[in-house]
């Protein structure tokens, strides 16, 4: 695999957020020139590398964007800004729309005015496919989105199948598994396994939400940063959409007890009613990606696990 000579510049959307930073890291540490572009309204200052250069910009708005690509001129586009948590998307789905849809829109118009050699996308393999017919799923599956957030992050996969046929911008779409890891955050309810390890340093209530048997494909962020740059290096995958994940599930269950052989805590579980709008069981077949680039995730989940109580105890 190798990039085309002189094209080394990266934009990366979200580059302040849990994912968006680590995939910063991974290129600045492969030589890449980065430029984060994020509004900070999840994001952190501390998380953005410093050798990358920072821009404070809603991706809603096309001027600002636009602004900072004449700037810039970046060869790559690697986007990660999003409305991502499902409960929000299901009271206020309109923000969805705004942030996952037209934003994500501008980034395109630009791209395409621009002459972008890839555009790498940051979407939802646990909320496109909805309720499984089968697992792992395949990218062959139904897509059946049951929340306003999978369904934005379902659209923008046409939009971006359109550019590439009507002008050549070639892309690859994630379709993402659980991902976690140090610097997210335990105050969103995507996070299960941060959500749970706080509660647990701090000898507070962990609160599992129906019965803990919800199964879910847990990959550690920099399993998932290093297929960000395995996309953007490799000149041989063909523009489309790509799963990543291990290919088995995980219990909301089984997480609990990971994280409590890690930090022995002493209480049990409390056990409320499951949230509307969750999928029960999702986990995804990574083969496709796989032939073109021979990843898969190398972070077990204890390991992973042991990563995150470390970072939390340095910065709770």
């Amino acid at each position: 695999m190798e990039v085309k000579k002189g094209l080394n510049k990266v934009l990366v959307t979200g580059g302040a957020g849990f994912i968006g930073s680590h995939i910063v890291d991974t290129l600045i540490e492969n030589d890449y020139d980065v430029i984060v572009v994020d509004d900070l309204s999840s994001g952190k200052l501390e998380n953005i590398n410093k050798k990358a250069d920072f821009y404070l910009c809603d991706i809603s708005s096309k001027t600002i964007l636009q602004d900072v690509f004449e700037e810039t001129r970046p060869d790559y586009v690697v986007h990660h800004a999003a409305q991502a948590t499902v409960i929000k998307s299901m009271s206020d789905p309109v923000s969805d729309v705004l942030v996952n849809v037209v934003g994500t829109l501008n980034l395109l118009e630009l791209s395409k005015e621009f002459n972008i050699v890839k555009f790498i996308y940051a979407g939802s393999g646990g909320t496109a496919y909805g309720n499984p017919c089968y697992v792992p799923c395949d990218e062959n599956h139904p897509v059946n989105p049951i929340s306003p957030y999978g369904i934005s992050k379902h659209a923008v996969e046409h939009y971006l199948n359109f550019y590439y046929d009507q002008y050549g911008l070639d892309y690859i779409s994630f379709r993402y598994p659980n991902i976690y890891g140090e610097r997210q955050d335990p105050l969103t309810e995507a996070g299960v396994i941060s959500i749970f390890a706080k509660q647990m340093l701090k000898n507070k209530e962990v609160i599992i939400y129906g019965n803990g048997l919800q199964s879910r494909d847990f990959v550690y962020v920099k399993d998932i940063a290093r297929a960000n740059l395995l996309a953007l290096e490799s000149n041989n995958i063909p523009s489309g959409i790509y799963n990543l994940g291990w290919g088995e599930g995980t219990t909301i269950n089984m997480v609990y007890e990971t994280l409590n052989q890690i930090i022995k805590y002493k209480k049990n579980p409390v056990n409320k009613p499951e949230r509307k709008g969750e999928v029960y069981r999702t986990f995804l077949d990574a083969e496709k990606f796989r032939k073109y680039t021979w990843w898969k995730p190398e972070v077990s989940l204890s390991m992973g696990c042991m990563y995150v109580v470390d970072w939390m105890k340095r910065n709770l």
